[in-house]
Formats: structure tokens, C-alpha cells, sequence
């Protein structure tokens, strides 16, 4: 059956240089999780930062559930995230290093069902390389549309 994605973030990939992926859990209350499997949650802006020894979420928007009862929660609120020691020891040497932040690329649904936030490793792209990336792509595009015409 595999993961149901819910959302990802496509400039991920644009604004930083990825070296690493890690899966991680997110700690949700019942509304967030009915709103998330309607696929109303959205990644632009956010980040994750090591706080007290434990990994937050920041940023992620996730819209109230339409049908929830008197239980309004902030969109944008802070949430956990569940990895092992090992796993938050690693990141914390990481993101010490200059340049290195925490992005999360993608929120989905594993086959048991449980939500899950891919996170990465990146290093921020300069706008010089943002400019090579795009004209790479632009080459690898024409390329490809001259082989399919027979040039």
C-alpha cells in the first residue's frame, strides 16, 4: 500500500543543498490528524529547531478540522517530534555546524497510519547556485525535448 502524502515542500530542494533524511513522528491531537488526512496542511515557511533536547516543528500550518466541536487550536502551534536519542544527538552536532538548519521536505501517512514528517539536513544555497540549478534544469529540458523531435 505504501505512504499517502499529505504535503510537501517543493523549494526544499530549490533554497537548500540536502545531505540527509530522517523520518520522524509528529505529536498531534485528534483535529490536527482528521485535517491531515483531508490533505489541509501546508509546509511553506516552516522549520524544525532542537529545543531542551527535544525536536519542534515550527511554522507548519495545519487547518482546523471543519467538523471538530468547541476545540479551536492555533494552525501554526509548535509541535513535538519523536525521534530516538541517537537520532537527536546526530542532529544536534549537525545543526551546530555553521550553515546547517533542520527543513521538513514532507508530511505523510505511513502504512500503519501514523503521521510522519520527513525531515532533512540542508545547507542553504547561495543565489549564485539557485541560478546554476535553474539554468541546469532549463538545459536538461530543451535536451530533452530535441531527442523527442528527432534532432
Amino acid at each position: 500500500m505504501g505512504q499517502r502524502l499529505v504535503c510537501q515542500n517543493r523549494k526544499a530542494s530549490h533554497d537548500y543543498h540536502i545531505e540527509d533524511r530522517l523520518e520522524a513522528g509528529i505529536v498531534l491531537l485528534g483535529p490536527e490528524v482528521k485535517s491531515l488526512r483531508e490533505g489541509r496542511a501546508s509546509l511553506v515557511d516552516s522549520y524544525a529547531k532542537i529545543k531542551g533536547g527535544e525536536v519542534y516543528l515550527y511554522n507548519m500550518h495545519i487547518s482546523p478540522y471543519t467538523h471538530a466541536g468547541h476545540e479551536r487550536l492555533d494552525p501554526r502551534r509548535p509541535r513535538k517530534l519523536l525521534l530516538t536519542k541517537r537520532e537527536i544527538k546526530r542532529l544536534i552536532g549537525k545543526t551546530e555546524e555553521k550553515g546547517y538548519t533542520l527543513v521538513p521536505t514532507k508530511v505523510y501517512f505511513s502504512p500503519r497510519g501514523w503521521a510522519k514528517v520527513e525531515l532533512a539536513i540542508a545547507k542553504g544555497k547561495r543565489k549564485y547556485d539557485k541560478r546554476r540549478a535553474l539554468k541546469e534544469k532549463q538545459l536538461r529540458r530543451e535536451m530533452e525535448q530535441a531527442r523527442k523531435r528527432g534532432f
